[in-house]
Protein backbone atom coordinates (compact mmCIF):
# COMPACT_ATOMS: atom_id res chain seq x y z
CA UNK A 1 0.00 0.00 0.00
CA UNK A 2 0.92 3.84 -0.55
CA UNK A 3 0.47 5.96 2.68
CA UNK A 4 2.32 9.61 3.33
CA UNK A 5 4.96 9.30 0.76
CA UNK A 6 5.88 5.48 1.40
CA UNK A 7 5.43 1.96 0.83
CA UNK A 8 4.04 0.10 3.76
CA UNK A 9 2.53 -3.50 4.40
CA UNK A 10 -1.06 -4.06 5.98
CA UNK A 11 -2.53 -6.91 7.27
CA UNK A 12 -5.72 -7.90 9.16
CA UNK A 13 -3.75 -6.79 12.19
CA UNK A 14 -3.90 -3.33 11.14
CA UNK A 15 -7.55 -3.44 11.21
CA UNK A 16 -8.74 -6.31 13.57
CA UNK A 17 -10.39 -4.44 15.92
CA UNK A 18 -10.87 -1.22 14.82
CA UNK A 19 -13.04 0.56 12.62
CA UNK A 20 -12.73 0.59 9.26
CA UNK A 21 -13.47 2.12 5.70
CA UNK A 22 -12.54 0.36 2.44
CA UNK A 23 -13.66 1.86 -0.49
CA UNK A 24 -13.38 0.35 -4.13
CA UNK A 25 -12.60 2.70 -7.34
CA UNK A 26 -12.01 1.14 -10.75
CA UNK A 27 -8.78 3.00 -11.69
CA UNK A 28 -6.49 5.77 -10.68
CA UNK A 29 -5.76 8.60 -13.45
CA UNK A 30 -9.40 8.53 -14.10
CA UNK A 31 -11.78 11.28 -14.46
CA UNK A 32 -14.50 10.79 -11.75
CA UNK A 33 -12.46 9.19 -9.04
CA UNK A 34 -10.73 12.13 -7.75
CA UNK A 35 -13.65 13.66 -6.76
CA UNK A 36 -14.81 11.10 -4.39
CA UNK A 37 -11.05 10.32 -2.91
CA UNK A 38 -10.54 13.81 -2.46
CA UNK A 39 -13.75 14.10 -0.55
CA UNK A 40 -12.66 11.97 1.54
CA UNK A 41 -9.61 13.12 2.20
CA UNK A 42 -11.11 16.17 2.99
CA UNK A 43 -12.76 14.39 6.35
CA UNK A 44 -10.05 11.88 7.21
CA UNK A 45 -8.76 14.03 10.00
CA UNK A 46 -12.06 14.02 11.83
CA UNK A 47 -12.43 9.90 10.93
CA UNK A 48 -9.72 9.54 12.74
CA UNK A 49 -10.67 11.44 15.74
CA UNK A 50 -13.33 9.11 15.93
CA UNK A 51 -11.37 5.80 15.22
CA UNK A 52 -11.84 5.09 12.05
CA UNK A 53 -8.47 4.11 9.50
CA UNK A 54 -9.44 4.29 5.66
CA UNK A 55 -8.29 2.64 3.01
CA UNK A 56 -8.95 3.04 -1.09
CA UNK A 57 -8.83 0.19 -2.96
CA UNK A 58 -8.14 -0.38 -7.25
CA UNK A 59 -6.78 -2.53 -9.39
CA UNK A 60 -3.60 -0.42 -9.32
CA UNK A 61 -0.08 -1.06 -7.73
CA UNK A 62 1.09 0.71 -5.04
CA UNK A 63 4.08 2.52 -7.55
CA UNK A 64 0.78 3.77 -9.70
CA UNK A 65 -0.79 5.68 -6.91
CA UNK A 66 2.67 7.15 -5.45
CA UNK A 67 2.98 8.72 -9.46
CA UNK A 68 -0.94 9.85 -9.02
CA UNK A 69 -0.17 11.14 -5.14
CA UNK A 70 2.84 12.77 -6.88
CA UNK A 71 0.78 14.40 -10.11
CA UNK A 72 -2.44 15.18 -8.63
CA UNK A 73 -3.11 18.14 -6.45
CA UNK A 74 -6.51 16.62 -5.32
CA UNK A 75 -4.87 13.10 -4.59
CA UNK A 76 -2.07 14.79 -3.04
CA UNK A 77 -3.80 15.72 -0.48
CA UNK A 78 -4.62 11.83 0.12
CA UNK A 79 -3.28 10.77 4.06
CA UNK A 80 -4.93 7.26 3.88
CA UNK A 81 -3.92 3.98 2.59
CA UNK A 82 -4.23 3.73 -1.12
CA UNK A 83 -4.10 -0.08 -1.45
CA UNK A 84 -3.44 -2.40 -4.38
CA UNK A 85 -5.52 -5.39 -5.39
Amino acid sequence: AFKNGEFVEISEADVKGKWAVFFFYPADFTFVCPTELGDVADKYEELQKLGVEVFSVSTDTHFTHKAWHSSSETIGKINYYMVGD
